[in-house]
């Protein structure tokens, strides 16, 4: 079962997992540095919060929703070392504080707006999702991430 980002309790246990992470801080595995993988996780809040991302189109779409969406929003985990949306791939380097403090806000803005503001709310990527498929997609990929460096 996957916990409820939505609930505060949930929320604060992965700030607190954040805050355990240092500029420091080593990858079990993959590509990433630390603060690249936050930069990473702060993608999926600006496809939310932010006009920064190129909605997909056409055939991608197509693609993304029928292939993709089940992996992303469904309830089991992600597996280490698959491949990510080119949109998702962090190459240059980002500044480890800013993204930590980024991913924090966006993560209390997400619980403060709450469950009700989720639900059938139309995802960048795979169209209208459930409060469920929402919640999956946070929390799987914030809890394999900060898993992948030890936190």
């Amino acid at each position: 079962m996957i916990k409820n980002i939505f609930d505060s309790s949930v929320s604060d246990e992965i700030i607190n997992r954040i805050n355990n992470l240092s500029p420091q801080s080593v990858a079990l595995w993959g590509k990433m540095n630390v603060s690249q993988m936050l930069a990473h996780c702060n993608v999926t809040y600006e496809m939310i919060y932010d006009d920064k991302h190129p909605k997909p189109k056409g055939l991608m779409r197509f693609i993304l929703k029928t292939f993709v969406k089940k992996v992303v929003v469904g309830e089991k985990g992600f597996g280490k070392g698959k491949p990510t949306a080119p949109q998702f791939i962090i190459n240059d380097e980002k500044d480890f504080e800013t993204e930590r403090v980024r991913l924090i806000d966006h993560i209390n803005k997400t619980q403060q707006l709450g469950e009700s503001d989720f639900d059938k709310r139309e995802s960048h990527s795979f169209g209208v999702l459930s409060t469920k498929e929402w919640n999956n997609m946070f929390y799987k990929h914030l809890d394999h991430h900060l898993n992948q460096f030890g936190v």
